[in-house]
Parts: structure tokens; sequence; C-alpha cells
């Protein structure tokens, strides 16, 4: 099975799949709405309206694995990407990303792609608190990023609190739009 074959829920509620996006480049984002990370939620906007027509497509998965930070049904989620960050990118249903119950893609995406680029200084704060990852490979935190290849390959990992201006992240983006 690839990544293309998981079947997957938009926010509205409509089957879809990986393959609705097959020969883009992808940056998948687990994300949630009362997190310290969310205010990326603007940066992650503006990647996709800079870089749509190159090919990049960002997509958001809504998660409450950590510390209840996304409790909202899907179309609270909506409003409030809507209406604090103007998001026009792809919204997915939410799903979970760690734990017993880790959706298939994440499962993938994670298995893909065991280590992140950066999160060192963001694990450490969350080590402290009692609220690291059971495993090195587990989903970190919100806003953790995966950049799938135009192939469907997963090509690289970022840590939560690396943000998409970062240079390894551009670099990464700019190399799998290239290919």
């Amino acid at each position: 099975m690839t990544l293309n074959d998981i079947p997957l829920q938009t926010i509205d509620g409509e089957p879809t799949s990986l393959a609705a996006y097959e020969g883009r480049v992808l940056l998948i984002v687990n994300v949630a709405s009362k997190c310290g990370l969310t205010p990326q939620y603007e940066s992650l906007e503006a990647l996709f309206e800079a870089r749509r027509a190159e090919g990049l497509v960002v997509l958001g998965f809504p998660a409450n694995n950590f510390a209840n930070q996304e409790p909202g049904a899907d179309e609270d989620i909506k409003s409030f990407c809507s209406l604090t960050y103007d998001v026009s990118f792809p919204m997915f249903s939410k799903i979970s990303v760690r734990g017993d119950d880790i959706h298939p893609l994440y499962d993938a995406l994670t298995t893909a792609r065991p280590e992140r680029v950066g999160g060192e200084t963001l694990l450490s704060l969350l080590t402290e608190k009692g609220l690291a990852p059971a495993t090195a490979t587990e989903v970190m935190w919100n806003f953790e990023k995966f950049l799938v290849g135009r192939d469907g390959e997963v090509v690289a990992r970022f840590g939560p609190d690396v943000t998409v201006d970062d240079p390894r992240v551009i670099a990464a983006i700019d190399g799998a739009l290239a290919r």
C-alpha cells in the first residue's frame, strides 16, 4: 500500500486520499487550534499561496493527541482556521497521529521517515514536563511536518518548532519541487 492508497476524509466529511494530489509536492502537518505553535498557520498559508503554482500543497491534519489542544469538532476547526488565519490549504478530518489509535497515514509517514530534523529544544522541554513521545519515531507534538515528493516518497521530516521559513525546510521544498 502506498501513501496514495490510504483512505482519508476532508474536514467537510468527503472521502478522499492523497491520490487527489498525485504529482505534487506535499507538506503534511498535524495541526491544533489551541497550541503555542498555532500561529504557524499563518506561515503555512503564506507558503501555500507563494508556492502552489509550482506544485506545492500544504495539507493540514488536526489532531488532539497533545494536551487536548484540538478539542473541537471538524466544523469548529474549519471555522477557526478560516476566521483566524484565512486558511485556504486543504484541511482534513481530525485524526490521531500517535498512540494505539494512530491513523494509517501517520503510521506510514513515521515508518518511512523515522528521524526528524530539528526539534531538540522542544523535545527537552517536553521531556522536563513528562510529555515526550514514548519512542523517538513518534510524532513529537503539534505542527510536525512531513515533506512528500512528487513520486509519493517521504523525503523529509521536521520537528514542530522548525518553521517553514527555516533554510532547511526551504532547501528541502526547493529540492522536491525541482524533481
